[in-house]
């Protein structure tokens, strides 16, 4: 579980990156969400170096597809549900009828799931603690997962996850090694992932990108830990 590891079957490699606070800084607004400096750069370098480079999002693919327009990158977005069929209406109305509840919360259709974001409500603990009830009902009643973020929670179809995200590309690409970085609680689905594919004998290394907001569940399970996105662009450059 090293970093030499995967460097040394590179070219058989799947490189899995998160987006926002791993290869972008977190924002008040996602919609202003970019890339640092130099990370275009390192995605367009490693696409012609390692096996698969691909971003493993929440986000629909075309807005990473317009900040990072890198030739051969492969986006998944919405955790792997995109193309899915949207969600229910009667699901965004009891959603937004939650949301509605809560100063400053704002709810976003995504279609194949639907994001609550708590970053600009005035105490965005509080909004989150008593706005998780009513979504986990919502999700309970509709058959649908919950999935935590940083000053987000996002209902989602059951089974969708990084991880299982994670899981395909290794399989379907046939790599040797997987390198995954990220930064939120959904990663930690995709550390879980490589960790169970390490017994399979593929090569591993798990990046926790710390900010004030990473949670200490995924620092412990990383191999390794950089602080910040910029940090994350100078280890990338390494391989």
């Amino acid at each position: 579980m090293s970093l030499e590891e995967v460097k040394a079957r590179v070219a058989r490699a799947a490189l899995l990156l998160d987006f926002d606070g791993t290869l972008s800084p977190i924002v008040v607004r996602p919609e202003e969400a970019r890339p640092v400096a130099g990370a275009e750069e390192v995605l367009a370098w490693l696409v012609e170096r390692a096996g698969s480079v691909t971003i493993v999002t929440g986000r629909r693919s075309g807005f990473i597809r317009n900040v990072l327009p890198v030739d051969g990158l492969d986006v998944i977005g919405q955790f792997g549900m995109e193309g899915s069929p949207p969600m229910p209406p009667e699901v965004l109305a009891e959603v937004n009828a939650a949301g509605a509840e809560e100063p400053g919360v704002r709810v976003v259709n995504k279609g194949a799931s639907i994001a609550v974001h708590v970053r600009t409500a005035p105490d965005p603990d509080a909004a989150t603690a008593r706005i998780s009830g009513p979504l986990v009902a919502i999700a309970e009643r509709y058959g649908l997962d919950v999935l935590p973020g940083k000053r987000v929670l996002e209902l989602a179809r059951s089974g969708s996850s990084k991880g299982t995200v994670a899981a395909e590309v290794v399989a379907r690409t046939r790599a040797e090694a997987a390198l995954y970085a990220g930064d939120d609680l959904g990663d930690v689905l995709a550390f879980d992932a490589l960790e169970v594919l390490a017994a399979d004998g593929v090569a591993i290394c798990r990046i926790a990108v710390v900010g004030e907001e990473t949670p200490e569940e995924l620092i412990a399970k990383a191999d390794l830990t950089v602080a910040g996105p910029e940090e994350l662009v100078a280890l990338l450059r390494e391989l």
